[in-house]
């Protein structure tokens, strides 16, 4: 899969995830249970609900979902990431039906789902491809979910102390220091979509020193974009940061958003 670019993201620096998937199924964790429960309340993720995962990476919302009953599709445009959610899907015995493509041309009839969920990957879409093929292939009630997973560096001081390391390595990465905010309503919404729900929440997430090093590898800003010596270089400088910084143990705070719109 060749990498892809983003004028707007990372100063034009390319990337490709499928370089990142084996520390991204390992160490990279999905929301939490609470993401899920909360998300039942608002009917999604249901036992048969047809529902279409976007960005899905290595699978973690729709294996998830797929566990739940409901029958689930997904896509991505990194075929290492595709390989790396076959496999664990088979793993835990479920049946997902993974395909390569971008969600700007989906490969799917009208009227296909229920539900379309996107999470950590909004960003990387061209909207004015994206909506009118979700609307195409969401259902006449179906909804759109728009989630995100992300660490707060503001109120976190291990994460700001990893990232300033890693912004040692890739000056070019430009998601560091998010300041916590998320708009419900963003403008491009605004003509095309209703909000019907929202929620917002943080939680600590537990990991060790191995899986937190792990986690930032599988960062867009390391491994997905670094050459393999100096992703090594820099898991060898988080090592000794982290041994200097925190127990073998702890927690990171996350704040995890949920938006959930329906067709005007």
């Amino acid at each position: 899969m060749p990498e892809q670019t983003f004028d707007a993201i990372d100063a034009g620096q390319g990337f490709d995830w499928g370089r990142t998937s084996a520390d991204y199924d390992r160490y990279r964790p999905g929301p939490p249970d609470s993401f899920y429960q909360r998300l039942e309340a608002f009917g999604i993720g249901l036992p048969g609900q047809r529902l279409l995962d976007l960005g899905t990476g290595t699978g973690l919302l729709a294996r998830r979902f797929a566990r739940q009953g409901a029958t689930v599709a997904a896509v991505d445009l990194a075929s290492g990431q595709l390989d790396m959610a076959r496999t664990a899907a088979e793993r835990e015995g479920l049946s997902v039906d993974f395909q390569l493509a971008p969600a700007e041309a989906l490969p799917f009839g009208d009227a296909t789902f229920d539900c379309i969920t996107a999470n950590q990957c909004w960003l990387y879409f061209d909207l004015d491809q994206v909506l009118p093929e979700l609307d195409r292939v969401l259902d006449v009630d179906g909804q759109l979910l728009i989630s995100y997973f992300n660490f707060l560096p503001r109120l976190d001081p291990v994460v700001a102390a990893s990232e300033a390391l890693v912004l040692e390595y890739n000056p070019a990465w430009s998601g560091a220091d998010w300041d916590g905010e998320q708009n419900p309503v963003p403008a491009w919404s605004r003509d095309r979509l209703r909000l019907i729900g929202w929620f917002e929440y943080d939680e600590a997430i537990p990991f060790t020193r191995e899986s937190w090093r792990g986690r930032m590898r599988a960062l867009r800003g390391i491994a997905a974009s670094l050459a393999p010596e100096s992703v090594r270089d820099f898991d060898r400088a988080h090592a000794e940061l982290l041994e200097e910084l925190v127990p073998e143990t702890f927690t990171v705070l996350h704040r995890i958003t949920a938006q959930l719109f329906r067709r005007r």
